[in-house]
């Protein structure tokens, strides 16, 4: 038997390490073994179309989703990677029946096998209707579909916005109905309402409807499309587009399908119409009968009006005949007036004779020899204040002056810039604070120096001045010598 005999099915023929001289088959690295393992299956293997059940789906931060593929006696793990997670038809959820496309790999790090996921659909009607009935249930428990949540559709609506197909039969349908019952302003938001790519323009649609400003704001929304298989409808069970919906602030119609065709859109949205023309019909009123309803309304108000004039007009005669007459209500007033002006003229009479003889009575006691008497006394006690006063000033002005000029020497002897004028200066700090020993100074310190013309800034140079003992007394310096310089101070 030769040495080829034992070389690994895709294993290179040829390798760079002899033969050792025993006949023994050359010791490959694990490294090349698995490179040899990984390139023979993804040849063999590179387009896979796989069914089977998901379990342990895991979502990573990075936006991979790993899960795992199985039926009744085997499972394979399977990666779908972030920029085909979009793209798939049924996002992976646990328990779910799919097919799927890819093709097989290795992971070395493990020893293992797996599937690299390109595209993603259910297995059928039963798998699709689980998926669904599984989301109905999540979104129901999250109060999406409760009752009152939902907001009433408004009953005359100036603007209606219309999400649909603009080449479809159900965008003509709808703009007849309108245009017959209550013509309105129609604003379409066309999208593709089947495929891949229908769930996410319905849902741009509806969010870019509910960002509108301003007059053009609709106050209605329909989502409207045509029967069609369950498959067809799909797109309208999308989560994103139902949480979308659920989110806007416009009432919104939905009209998919047939009667008979129930989506998740359904649930989620205020009204839900059986047609597309139902849904037309049930945002807009009709225009005829408001006029007619208008013309009867105004009708009965005139007749209603008519017969309340009527009746107020009988009961105010009524009344009328029960009053007395004008005349007979004034004489009694006009007699309490003749009464009142013939007694106003003699009491005026006495009321002046009163008044004459008190002016009389006052008049006698202001005689012009009690008045010079009064006068007299006045000057005498005025001129006896004014010598009181006099007296009083004499002896607290010089008393006062004393005081002033006491506080006036004292005030000099207490000016801090008094010692300034013969030749003394004061040492602030650099916030202002005054300096009063030269221990609280150190070296490189910035203050200032106060002199009688002006101030000065200075650096003090040298060590500081060492603190005296708390122990022993402070004694008397001596005076210095005289200074030949100022080299050690600043």
């Amino acid at each position: 038997m030769t040495d080829d005999s034992y070389q690994f099915s895709g294993l290179p023929s040829g390798s760079d390490k002899p033969p050792p001289p025993d006949g023994n088959a050359p010791a490959y690295s694990v490294s090349e073994l698995s490179a040899a393992l990984k390139r023979t299956v993804e040849d063999a293997y590179g387009f896979v179309r796989l069914r089977g059940e998901i379990s342990k789906v895991t979502r990573h931060a990075s936006g991979h989703v790993y899960l795992t593929l199985k039926d009744e006696r085997a499972c394979i793990d399977g990666v779908v990677w972030k920029g085909s997670v979009p793209r798939l038809q049924a996002q992976p959820s646990q328990g779910l029946e799919v097919i799927v496309t890819g093709r097989i790999t290795t992971y070395p790090a493990r020893s293992s096998y797996q599937i690299v996921i390109e595209t993603m659909e259910p297995a059928g009607v039963g798998a699709l209707l689980a998926q669904l009935e599984r989301l109905k249930a999540k979104l129901d428990g999250e109060g999406l579909f409760a009752p009152g949540r939902k907001r009433p559709i408004p009953g005359y609506p100036a603007i209606v916005g219309v999400i649909t197909s603009p080449t479809g039969a159900v965008i003509r349908d709808i703009l007849h109905r309108i245009r017959d019952r209550w013509p309105c302003h129609v604003i379409v938001w066309p999208v593709v309402v089947q495929g891949e790519v229908a769930a996410a323009q319905v849902a741009a649609a509806v969010r870019g409807f509910n960002a509108m400003t301003g007059p053009q704001r609709p106050d209605v929304l329909i989502v409207a499309r045509g029967g069609g298989s369950i498959e067809d409808l799909w797109p309208f069970n999308d989560e994103a587009l139902a949480r979308t919906v659920a989110e806007g602030t416009i009432p919104l119609v939905s009209a998919v399908g047939h009667e008979t065709d129930t989506t998740l859109i359904d649930y989620v949205s205020d009204r839900r119409a059986p047609t597309p023309t139902g849904a037309a019909e049930m945002v807009t009123p009709v225009l005829a009968e408001l006029r007619g309803l208008t013309a009867d309304y105004e009708s009965r108000l005139r007749r209603g009006s008519g017969r309340l004039i009527e009746d107020n007009r009988t009961r105010l005669q009524a009344a009328a005949r029960g009053l007395p007459r004008p005349q007979q209500l004034l004489e009694t007033a006009s007699q309490r007036l003749d009464l009142a002006v013939g007694r106003l003229g003699p009491a005026l009479e006495r009321n002046a004779a009163v008044h004459e003889r008190q002016l009389a009575a006052v008049g006698a006691r202001l005689t012009p020899g009690l008045l010079k008497r009064q006068d007299e006394q006045r000057a005498i006690r005025l001129t006896e204040f004014g010598a009181r006063m006099n007296q009083a000033l004499g002896r607290v002005v010089p008393r006062e002056a004393d005081r002033f000029s006491r506080v006036s020497r004292l005030f000099e002897s207490l000016n801090p810039d008094r010692p300034l004028s013969r030749g003394f200066a004061r040492v602030h700090a650099a916030d202002g604070a005054l300096i009063h020993a030269a221990g609280e100074l150190s070296s490189g310190q910035a203050v200032r120096l106060v002199f009688q013309d002006g101030d000065k800034r200075a650096v003090i140079e040298g060590a500081p001045a060492p603190a005296p003992s708390p122990s022993k007394p402070a004694s008397r310096p001596k005076a210095p010598p005289p200074p030949t310089n100022q080299g050690d101070l600043f």
